[in-house]
C-alpha cells in the first residue's frame, strides 16, 4: 500500500503525559493491573461544557453533567471556580441547587449577576439569577425577565429573545387547547366533530423535528421570537420588534442605542432552498428594523469589537460554499460603511463564531482541523494562525473583558472533556477539574495511533488506530472499521466510548477520515458529492488495507464495520458492495433507501444539494446509491440498531434492510428502542445507550471472536 504511514500523533505525548501526571499511572503494568472500558463505565462519565468566564475574571462559571443511573436520566448542574490573578484559587464547587437541573451560565457586564436557566416545577419563568458581590443566597427573578438575559454595556438594560404570548384558546372548531397546532390552519378538510378528531391535520414540511419526539405545530399557530427589552432591576418588558420570523443572537451596540440581530424573513417559504439569514439591526428607542446584510447568502454570529466600530460575522453564500469570516464598519445608527471584508479569503478550513481580542486589534474562533478543534486568530493583512495545538479538541472558549483569562474545555482520544485555564496567546495552560480522574485511573484505555495513507487516486487519508486492551505482538485480533456520519463530520482526538468498549472486547479498532469528511479543506469536504459511496470506498478500503499492513497482527479474515447516520449508510454500503472483505456489521440509524429517505426524512435538502436534485429529477443517482439495490449480496450476520423517534433517518430504513436480509437468509437482528431520536448514542436515555453499548460489544464478540467467520466465497 503506497503512502502508508503507521504513527502515533505527532504530539500525542501531550495528551498521553497529562493523562498520566493526573492519574498517577506508570507505563509498565497496567494492562495487568486494570481492565478496559465496558459499557458500564458509561455511568461514570461526568462531562463539562458552557464555559463562561466573568467580565471582571473573578471566577469561571460551567456547566458539570453527571449520569444518575438509577433514575435512567442525566444531572445538569452549574460550577463556579474562583480566581485570582488568572489561576484557580480554591476548589470549585456547585452553585446550582443539586435537586434542580440547570444550564446557560450568562454573566451580567460588572460580574455581579450570574444568570442561568433552570425549569422549576410550578414556576414559569426559566430564568434566574444569583449576586456574586456579596454572601451567596437564594437564586432569584428579575421581574419581566424570561428569556435567557443580554445586558447592555452599562448594565442598565437587558436585551432577550421570546415568543409573545398569544390567545392560547383555539379557534372554533380546532379541538381541546392542548391540541394547539395539530390542525394546519389552511387545511381545506373538514372535521364533522372536533372532540372526537385527535389526530393531525398537516400541510407543512416541518411538523416533525428530530429530537423532538413528538410531532410539531404548524408554524401559522406559533408567535415568532421577537427582541424584548427590560429594565434591568426588573419592570414590565417592552416588545422591540414585531418581525414575521423569528429573530436570535442579539447583540448590542457600545453605546446601547442599536441592537443586532440575525434572522430568515424567507423561514416559511419551505420550497426556498437558498441560504437567505441576514443580521438587522434595531433602534432601542423604537426605530424601524433595518436588514444590514443581502441575500444570496446567510449572514449569522454578529460580534462587535470593543470600540463598537466594527462588528464582525461569518458569510456562507450557498449551501456547500465555503463559510468566511468578515468585517464592516458600522455608520452611527448602526449601518455598514463600505463593503465587508474577508478575513478568511485565503484559509481553505471553516471558521466558528468570532469573538474580539481585548484589544480590538483581532478576532478569534475555533475550527476543526485534521481530527483536532483549536483556537485561531486572524487579523486583516495577515494570514490566519492557529494558537492552540496538541492531539485534542478544544471547544467552549471564554475570555475575561481585559483579555488576561482564557477558559475552555479539552478532550483526546483517552481523556472526557475538563475544564482549562490558559493565557489567551496559547503559550500557558493549566488543568482546572479532574471529574474523571478517579474513574480514569482504574481503567486501561489503549491511545489512539495515527494511520496516514494514499488512495489509489493520490489522496491523502488520515485516521487512527486503537490497539485492543492485552495487546502482545505475537497475538491475532479481530478489527473493526469504525465510519463517522454527516457525512461532512470528522473523527479525530475526542473521547469515544464505543471505540474503547471494543478495544477493551479484544478488538482492533480503526477510525478514519476519508473525503468527505471535515477539517481538511472545502474541496476535501465535498469531493464526494454526487458520489457518496463511491469515492469514500475507496478510501476506507485502503485504510483497511493500510492497517493491516502497519499492524500485522490483525486476522484480515475477521473484519467487521459499524457506523450511525451515514456510517450506517456506510456500513450498508460496503456490505452490500464489497461482501468478501467484511465478516461482520453493525448498522445504527443507517440509510438504505434513499428514495424513501427523501420522503421520510426531515433533512430532505441534504440530498438535494449533494445528489443534485430530487429524486424525479435525478432518479438513476438515487437507486445507483442507495444500499437496497445491492442488498442480495450481503452475507456478513447484521445487528441492526434504530431510534423509533429517529426523524432524521427514519426506522423504515432500518425495516427494508431488516426484511431483506431476514429474506435472504442472513443472520440479522433490528433492535428498535422506544422514546429515542436520532442523537441516541450521544443523548439517548442512559440505560438505552448503554445497552446499545453492549448490543455492539457482543455482537463482534459473538461472530468475530466466539465464532470465527466461515470464508466467504
Amino acid at each position: 500500500m503506497k503512502g502508508m504511514t503507521p504513527r502515533r500523533f505527532s504530539r500525542l505525548g501531550y495528551a498521553v503525559g497529562m493523562v498520566l501526571a493526573v492519574t498517577g499511572w506508570t507505563t509498565g503494568g497496567v494492562c495487568a493491573q486494570n481492565g478496559g472500558y465496558t459499557p458500564q463505565h458509561y455511568y461514570r462519565l461526568v462531562g463539562v461544557g458552557e464555559v463562561a468566564v466573568a467580565p471582571n475574571g473573578a471566577y469561571v462559571a460551567f456547566t458539570v453533567t453527571t449520569v444518575v443511573e438509577a433514575d435512567n436520566r442525566r444531572h445538569r448542574e452549574i460550577w463556579l471556580q474562583p480566581l485570582s490573578g488568572g489561576r484557580p484559587a480554591g476548589e470549585a464547587f456547585p452553585v446550582t441547587a443539586t435537586n434542580e437541573e440547570s444550564s446557560g451560565p450568562r454573566w451580567s457586564p460588572d460580574g455581579s449577576l450570574l444568570a442561568f436557566t433552570s425549569t422549576r416545577s410550578g414556576d414559569p419563568n426559566p430564568v434566574w439569577f444569583l449576586r456574586m458581590d456579596r454572601p451567596a443566597g437564594e437564586a432569584f427573578h428579575i421581574e419581566g425577565v424570561d428569556g435567557p438575559p443580554v445586558w447592555s454595556p452599562d448594565g442598565s438594560q437587558i436585551a432577550f429573545v421570546k415568543a409573545p404570548e398569544g390567545d392560547d384558546e383555539p379557534e372554533e372548531g380546532d379541538g381541546p387547547a392542548e391540541r394547539r397546532g395539530w390542525i394546519a390552519p389552511d387545511a381545506v378538510s373538514r372535521t364533522l366533530d372536533a372532540e372526537r378528531f385527535d389526530g393531525r391535520v398537516i400541510t407543512s414540511l416541518r411538523y416533525k423535528r428530530d429530537g423532538s419526539l413528538s410531532f410539531q405545530p404548524h408554524y401559522l399557530t406559533q408567535n415568532k421570537r421577537q427582541i424584548m427589552l427590560a429594565d434591568a432591576d426588573g419592570g414590565e418588558p417592552r416588545q422591540l420588534t414585531r418581525l414575521s420570523f423569528n429573530a436570535g443572537a442579539p447583540v448590542w451596540s457600545e453605546d446601547g442605542r442599536v441592537i443586532f440581530f440575525t434572522g430568515n424573513d424567507r423561514e416559511d417559504d419551505e420550497l426556498n432552498s437558498e441560504n437567505t439569514g441576514d443580521i438587522w439591526a434595531v433602534d432601542t428607542r423604537g426605530g424601524a428594523v433595518r436588514r444590514l446584510t443581502s441575500n444570496p447568502g446567510t449572514e449569522s454570529a454578529p460580534a462587535l469589537s470593543p470600540d463598537g466600530r466594527t462588528i464582525a460575522f461569518l458569510s456562507t453564500p450557498a449551501r456547500g460554499s465555503q463559510t468566511d469570516l468578515l468585517l464592516a464598519e458600522l455608520g452611527p445608527d448602526g449601518h455598514f460603511r463600505g463593503e465587508p471584508r474577508n478575513l478568511t479569503g485565503d484559509w481553505d478550513l471553516r471558521p466558528g463564531s468570532p469573538s474580539w481580542t481585548a484589544d480590538g486589534g483581532a478576532v478569534v474562533f475555533s475550527a476543526g482541523i485534521e481530527g483536532d478543534s483549536h483556537l485561531f486568530r486572524a487579523q486583516e493583512g495577515l494570514p490566519v494562525e492557529q494558537v492552540t495545538d496538541g492531539a485534542r479538541r478544544l471547544s467552549s472558549f471564554s475570555f475575561s473583558v481585559d483579555g488576561s483569562v482564557m477558559a475552555f474545555t479539552a478532550t483526546d482520544a483517552v481523556t472526557p472533556a475538563e475544564l482549562y485555564l490558559g493565557s489567551p496567546d496559547g503559550s500557558t495552560e493549566q488543568k482546572v477539574t479532574g471529574f474523571n480522574d478517579d474513574w480514569l485511573a482504574r481503567v486501561t484505555m489503549m491511545p489512539a495511533e495515527e494511520l496516514v495513507w494514499t488512495s489509489d487516486d493520490g489522496t491523502e487519508v488520515q485516521g487512527w488506530v486503537v490497539k485492543p486492551v492485552g495487546f502482545a505482538e505475537g497475538g491475532s485480533y479481530p478489527m473493526i472499521l469504525k465510519i463517522h456520519g454527516g457525512p461532512h463530520s470528522a473523527y479525530g482526538n475526542t473521547f469515544f466510548p464505543t471505540f474503547h468498549v471494543l478495544s477493551a472486547a479484544g478488538f482492533f479498532v480503526l477510525y478514519t477520515n476519508p473525503r468527505g469528511s471535515s477539517g481538511y479543506g472545502h474541496d476535501f469536504q465535498y469531493a464526494t458529492r454526487g458520489e457518496w459511496g463511491i469515492v469514500d470506498r475507496e478510501d476506507y478500503l485502503s485504510g483497511v488495507d493500510a492497517a493491516i499492513a502497519a499492524y500485522p497482527q490483525i486476522d484480515p479474515t475477521r473484519l467487521g464495520v459499524a457506523g450511525g447516520s451515514y456510517g450506517g449508510f456506510m456500513t450498508n454500503w460496503l456490505t452490500a458492495t464489497e461482501p468478501e472483505r467484511f465478516h461482520a456489521a453493525v448498522t445504527s440509524r443507517s440509510i438504505t433507501n434513499w428514495e424513501s429517505w427523501w420522503g421520510t426524512s426531515d433533512a430532505q435538502r441534504l440530498t438535494e444539494y449533494e445528489f443534485y436534485g430530487t429524486p424525479w429529477e435525478q432518479r438513476d443517482l438515487y437507486r445507483r446509491l442507495s444500499p437496497i439495490s445491492y442488498v442480495e449480496n450481503v452475507v456478513a450476520p447484521t445487528l441492526i440498531i434504530h431510534s423509533e423517534q429517529d426523524y432524521r433517518t427514519p426506522v423504515a430504513d432500518a425495516e427494508q434492510w431488516f426484511m431483506s436480509l431476514m429474506k435472504l437468509g442472513v443472520p440479522v437482528e433490528l433492535v428498535r428502542y422506544p422514546r429515542s431520536s436520532h442523537g441516541l448514542s450521544r443523548t439517548g436515555e442512559p440505560w438505552l445507550l448503554v445497552d446499545r453499548l453492549e448490543r455492539i460489544r457482543s455482537w463482534f464478540v459473538h461472530y468475530l471472536i466466539d465464532q470465527r467467520p466461515r470464508s466467504t466465497p
